[in-house]
């Protein structure tokens, strides 16, 4: 009888600790797709001073939006969470668009091989920056799958497992831009 009750427990222990071990590879999936995102933010932020650097010397750009773009890079910098991170990057997205638009307007700037490159780069790494953040959201669905469901919900409770949060779009984003060619 005694051989039965230790065979139980030695199963019970063998998946909780399967179990543990499951969410911490999950919980540590999500830590490593933040860190994808981090990586190409970062890598925006160093692109930028470059470009800001490019546009000041072909054109008498507002500089107000360059000053913005800085401002808004530092922001990026300094986020300490990822909701707070990904804001401050979104709306330095629209500004760095705006640049970019505005190069249509100077034919020197926008035929500058410096410029091209730089306008490449940072568009390959706006690509990037969306595909983790894909990526993130779909490694956080897995993981906080498993922190509601049986039986890894109860180990997550005891281990004091907790929820990762998904990177949402301002609400502002969602709204379909008006296009008017009557103007």
């Amino acid at each position: 009888m005694n051989w039965i009750f230790f065979g139980i427990l030695a199963l019970i222990m063998f998946l909780v600790m399967d179990c543990y071990n499951r969410l911490v590879k999950s919980r540590m999936q999500t830590r490593e797709a933040w860190s994808q995102i981090d990586v190409q933010l970062k890598r925006r932020n160093d692109l930028l001073p470059n470009l800001i650097e490019t546009v000041k010397g072909y054109s008498q750009y507002e500089g107000g939006t360059l000053e913005k773009v800085a401002e808004l890079r530092n922001q990026v910098a300094a986020a300490t969470s990822p909701a707070e991170a990904m804001k401050a990057s979104d709306a330095l997205t629209r500004q760095i668009s705006g640049i970019f638009a505005v190069a249509e307007n100077y034919p020197d700037l926008k035929a500058s091989s410096n410029f091209s490159q730089l306008q490449e780069e940072l568009t390959n790494t706006e690509n990037k920056i969306s595909y983790c953040r894909q990526l993130y959201n779909s490694v956080v669905s897995n993981y906080n799958l498993k922190l509601e469901t049986f039986p890894s919900n109860l180990v997550a409770g005891i281990f004091g497992f907790k929820a990762a949060d998904f990177l949402q779009t301002d609400e502002g984003e969602k709204e379909v831009p008006k296009v008017d060619f009557n103007g």
